[in-house]
C-alpha cells in the first residue's frame, strides 16, 4: 500500500489547490514538506493552473507548524537540513511566476503562518482561528523565514513584539497589521475555500493576463529586495517581455476597440 499523501493537489478552474492534509492540526514532518516541493512544482509546471491556493484539511486548522514530537527526536544535524529544506521549498513558492493565495481555515501558528507567510495574498475565515508565531515558548525562534518573511510585512517594531511575546491574535487584528489581506465570513471551511476559489479565479485566463500577473509578482518578489536602481533594472526586463507577449497586444488592441480582451497567457 503506498504512504498516504500529505498534500493533496487538485485543479478546479486555472486554480491549483493544494491542501495539507494530515489531522488534527495538520503539522509538518519533513514528509509533507517534501509533499508540498512536489505540489508546487507540479502546479508551476502545470499550463492549465494560473493561480495556486494553498488550505488545510478540516475546519480548525490551517497548520500548526512543525511536528514537534518530530523535532524532540531528531538530532541537531538533522534539525538544521530540515529547515534548510524548508526555506527552499516557500522560496520556491515565491519564486513561481504564479499568484499564490494562502486560504486561511483555522489555526494558523508556528510554521503554518511561516507557510502562510510565503504565498502572495492570505484570506482568512473569520473567527476560524488564530494567527501568530509562539515559537519563544519553546526556546527557539521561528526558524522557517518567520523572523525574516514577518519583519518585511509589518515592520520591525511590530514583528518583534509579536514574537518576543510569543501570544496570538485572530484574523481580523491580523488584517489590521496587514499581515491577511482580507478576512471572509463563511458558514464552514467548504463554502470559505469557495469564495476564495472564487477570488482567485479573476486572475485566472481569460479574462486576466496571467503572464502579466506572474511579472508584477516576480518584480515585486525580486525587486522589492533591492535598491531602488536594480529593482528598477529587474522591472524593465520583465516589461520588456510582456511587450512581446501576445496578451500584451491584445489587451492593447481590445483597449483600442473597446472591448473586453481575451487573454491566453501566452
Amino acid at each position: 500500500m503506498a504512504d498516504k499523501t500529505l498534500v493533496k493537489y487538485d485543479v478546479r478552474e486555472g486554480v491549483a489547490v493544494l491542501t495539507l492534509d494530515d489531522p488534527p492540526a495538520n503539522t509538518y514532518t519533513h514528509e509533507m514538506m517534501r509533499d508540498l516541493d512536489d505540489a508546487i512544482l507540479k502546479a508551476r509546471f502545470d499550463e492549465n493552473v494560473d493561480v495556486i491556493v494553498i488550505t488545510g484539511e478540516g475546519e480548525k486548522f490551517f497548520c500548526a507548524g512543525a511536528n514537534i514530537n518530530m523535532l524532540n527526536e531528531a538530532d541537531p544535524t538533522w534539525k538544521y537540513y530540515f529547515c534548510l529544506h524548508a526555506n527552499e521549498t516557500l522560496l520556491r513558492l515565491e519564486h513561481t511566476p504564479k499568484l499564490v493565495i494562502a486560504a486561511l481555515n483555522g489555526h494558523t501558528v508556528g510554521g503554518g503562518l511561516e507557510i502562510a507567510m510565503a504565498a502572495d495574498l492570505r484570506i482568512a475565515r473569520k473567527g476560524g482561528g488564530k494567527i501568530g508565531l509562539p515559537e519563544v515558548s519553546l526556546g527557539v525562534l521561528p526558524g522557517t523565514g518567520g523572523t525574516q518573511r514577518l519583519t518585511r510585512l509589518i515592520g520591525h517594531s511590530r514583528a518583534i513584539q509579536l514574537m518576543t511575546e510569543g501570544t496570538n491574535t485572530d484574523f481580523d487584528e491580523a488584517e489590521r497589521w496587514g499581515l491577511v489581506n482580507r478576512v471572509i465570513d463563511a458558514d464552514d471551511n467548504a463554502a470559505f475555500v469557495d469564495e476564495v476559489l472564487d477570488y482567485a479565479r479573476q486572475f485566472c485566463r481569460p479574462g486576466k493576463a496571467s503572464m502579466a500577473v506572474g511579472n508584477i509578482k516576480r518584480a515585486c518578489q525580486t525587486g522589492g529586495q533591492l535598491p531602488l536602481e536594480q529593482g528598477l533594472a529587474i522591472e524593465r526586463e520583465l516589461q520588456a517581455l510582456l511587450f512581446n507577449s501576445q496578451d500584451a497586444k491584445e489587451g492593447l488592441k481590445a483597449y483600442t476597440e473597446k472591448r473586453k480582451a481575451e487573454f491566453s497567457g501566452k
